[in-house]
């Protein structure tokens, strides 16, 4: 935001007076400043504002978007322009948008993803989705992978036949590793704790495994 404003040959007065003159927006040029300084934060209306007195996009004001709302307003979209493009009731977009939880359906997920862009790492980040994620695949490779394809469905906008091979090979790398190691160690450590080991280690990784696959 300082580096546009200074481009624009503009002190935060002439800022704070855009917005008031362009957008009806009353704003000190002290509120500018901690606009610029990251100790306050602008809402959706006053960052489109701001957007349009600095001659660029709401995105070009945010850092790396994360959560639901930041991508939504590097996007310039209101609540309700996204709720109704994806397709659900702006009040219960709204509680989704600030509880951080997603909540939608199959559809309304896909549309949410196709909406504002995101990778799928973006959307997983965005939707709070990240720790129930990292519980389904741990329980997909230590059991029975098949009966976790429709929940993984439900939480990711992935085909499902995608989604069935990244499992199967999740699995399959999982259970070659514990195989490998169903044997003594070289320095004498007993079968169960180097299995154990590797399990423990493959797990820990387990999502980011699981990014690499999907993104083939």
């Amino acid at each position: 935001m300082r580096r546009l404003r200074e481009a624009l040959g503009m002190a935060p007065g002439h800022v704070a007076y855009g917005l008031y003159a362009q957008y009806g927006l009353r704003v000190s040029p002290e509120t500018v400043l901690l606009w610029e300084r990251g100790l306050a934060t602008p809402d959706s209306r006053e960052l489109t504002a701001l957007a349009g007195v600095l001659w660029c996009s709401p995105g070009d004001l945010m850092a790396a978007a994360a959560t639901l709302r930041e991508h939504r307003m590097a996007r310039g979209l209101s609540a309700e322009d996204l709720a109704r493009r994806v397709g659900v009731e702006a009040g219960a977009y709204l509680k989704m948008e600030e509880s951080g939880r997603w909540r939608g359906n199959e559809r309304q997920s896909q549309a949410l993803s196709e909406a504002l862009g995101l990778s799928l790492r973006e959307y997983v980040t965005a939707t709070g989705q990240e720790d129930e994620l990292a519980e389904l695949l741990r329980s997909a490779v230590t059991t029975r992978w098949q009966a976790y394809v429709r929940p993984a469905t439900k939480l990711l906008p992935l085909p499902r036949h995608h989604l069935q091979d990244v499992l199967e090979q999740l699995h399959t790398d999982y259970q070659g590793r514990m195989v490998s190691t169903m044997s003594w160690g070289t320095s004498g450590t007993p079968a169960d704790q180097t299995t154990g080991d590797a399990g423990r280690e493959f797990l820990d990784r387990i999502v980011d495994h699981f990014w690499a696959l999907a993104q083939e």
